[in-house]
């Protein structure tokens, strides 16, 4: 807290003073341009005549106040409105945003994932029999895969009104790729029994013929709506 003698020192002083200080302990307050004690509740100078208005008053410690424009926050950014305190748009389930083919493909290529821990082929011995399931042959752990990310897709476009990530294709070419790849995966390990083609005793179990038709299933909704447009076009 600054004090002076009288007028003409403090205004000496002016240009070291640069704002109105509160004096809590005598209920004065110190001119800020003649340095001279002035009433706590006065409004102008009684010296010089200055107009002692309260937004010119330091707050404790000295320190400036900041003008009101320093705390405007920045503006949003177009699109971000709703996304407040996350970067995903709020997920909520709803079946009907599927359309009929992506509804036949879900279905199927749950089926389909459900049938790779199932009886594929089966060895019968004179004692008794034995079965492999559908991920025997090694390459079924890609459909394993493909299964899997067909779902989750599915899942998302059912939660999302807007999908969270840009695809590089289309839906229906991102359908028709990962299920045409199901399809002639499952083919195969259906044709190329374990221990060959013409190796005897070997037979099919459930989960092939299982796996075989929800493969063809599931790449049926997005694969003839493709061949039939190929075919118009030429």
């Amino acid at each position: 807290m600054n004090r002076v003698t009288d007028g003409t020192e403090g205004y000496g002083d002016a240009h070291r003073l640069e704002e109105v200080r509160p004096d809590r302990e005598v209920g004065k307050m110190i001119c800020s341009q003649c340095g001279t004690n002035v009433a706590d509740d006065a409004t102008v100078c009684s010296q010089c005549g200055t107009s002692l208005s309260v937004a010119t008053a330091a707050p404790p410690g000295g320190a400036s106040p900041l003008p009101p424009s320093a705390f405007t926050p920045p503006p949003a950014q177009p699109g971000t409105a709703h996304r407040t305190g996350s970067t995903l748009p709020p997920f909520k389930f709803e079946a009907k945003r599927w359309t009929r083919a992506e509804r036949i493909t879900g279905v199927a290529t749950l089926l389909l994932f459900i049938s790779l821990f199932l009886p594929w082929f089966t060895y019968n011995f004179g004692l008794g029999s034995v079965s492999v399931d559908g991920l025997w042959h090694g390459w079924m752990y890609i459909v394993l895969l493909l299964c899997l990310g067909i779902m989750v897709y599915l899942v998302a476009r059912a939660g999302f009104s807007e999908m969270p990530f840009k695809l590089p294709l289309a839906d229906a070419q991102l359908l028709l790729i990962a299920t045409g790849i199901n399809a002639v995966l499952t083919i195969l390990a259906f044709v190329f029994k374990p221990g060959g083609i013409g190796f005897s005793g070997i037979g099919w179990g459930f989960g092939a013929f299982l796996g075989l038709i929800t493969a063809v299933i599931a790449a049926a909704p997005t694969a003839v709506p493709a061949i039939q447009a190929r075919r118009a076009g030429h």
